[in-house]
């Protein structure tokens, strides 16, 4: 079968078509038979070497070629030894959380623990399925960080991306008040998607966010990685969610609690947010597609920048 992995690591050029064994999974396992799979940007930093780099993955080289993709939507083909919950048959989304195996989501099938993978939204496309378990997961688990009480203060920023978009109506439906920070010409899909206030690229956010909640926002999800930045319109005592570590994650000032969000596989969380697809109270953006063996070109596309939603790559 298809895969596609990453011998030396580099620009969209690094990432290469193999044939590969097909995987057979193991006790507690499911082998899912690609439809489609999100393109992601720390499918980029894998490929580039940067999480290699921060050690969170072993060095390139080490242990032989890793597998590009966390996403992936499609059909279940096999199970192994005590999976109840799934059959040969049923449509499915899963996230593969780990970065050191040979085999990501870029590939003709992939096995995964059944405790990772859901049930695929009935009312959507594989293509609009594999947009979802990275960055909704993303998304939720990083509001479980904030833990704010139904009617708190929330900023959203990078509010119109794939991972933003999905924090501004899980919060909504949270209770929560939203300002969201994204371009201008963003504003009316951010209100569409459930945001109450609008800050525009470009501004002073601390200023701007201060003017429409006075003292500053209770806690802020900080898709954009602005760090400092959002920190300011944090009100003393808030809280804050870096979607990344390093520089994105800044200096807890005027008691402000911050944290990681460490992303991790969840089924049963990913089953709840594919009812919401289903239910209409969470919307899935694919921003376009490509074939599985063009997934350099769909990096390239990914690194230009300008998108809304994600990109996803399609297997025949």
């Amino acid at each position: 079968m298809r895969a596609i992995i990453v011998e030396k690591p580099g620009g969209p050029g690094a990432l290469e078509v193999a044939e590969v064994g097909e995987p057979t999974p193991g006790p507690g396992q499911v082998r899912i038979r690609t439809a489609a799979a999100g393109v992601n940007p720390v499918d980029a930093a894998t490929r580039a070497g940067l999480l290699a780099d921060a050690g969170l993955m072993p060095p390139f080289g080490s242990r032989g070629p890793i597998g590009i993709g966390w996403d992936v939507a499609g059909t279940v083909d096999a199970v192994g030894p005590d999976v109840a919950r799934f059959a040969p048959g049923d449509p499915v989304v899963g996230l593969r959380d780990r970065l050191d195996v040979p085999l990501g989501a870029y590939a003709d099938a992939i096995v995964l623990d059944a405790s990772a993978v859901a049930r695929a939204p009935r009312s959507a496309s594989p293509a609009e399925a594999a947009t979802l378990p990275l960055n909704g997961l993303t998304a939720s688990q990083a509001l479980d960080l904030l833990d704010l009480p139904a009617g708190g203060t929330l900023l959203v920023t990078g509010a119109a991306g794939a991972l933003g978009g999905f924090a501004v109506q899980l919060a909504v439906l949270r209770g929560l008040r939203v300002v969201a920070a994204a371009s201008a010409a963003d504003e009316a899909l951010v209100r569409e998607l459930g945001a109450e206030w609008f800050v525009p690229r470009g501004v002073h956010l601390g200023d701007a966010v201060r003017a429409l909640v006075p003292g500053g926002v209770d806690g802020a999800l900080d898709a954009a990685l602005l760090s400092v930045s959002a920190l300011d319109a944090v009100r003393g005592g808030g809280v804050f969610v870096a979607v990344s570590g390093g520089p994105a994650a800044p200096v807890p000032l005027r008691g402000i609690t911050v944290h990681n969000v460490w992303i991790r596989a969840d089924g049963a969380r990913l089953e709840q947010l594919s009812a919401l697809v289903d239910a209409g109270r969470l919307t899935l953006r694919v921003a376009g597609t490509f074939p599985l063996e063009e997934a350099a070109k769909a990096h390239e596309r990914l690194e230009a920048g300008g998108l809304r939603g994600r990109l996803v790559l399609t297997a025949a």
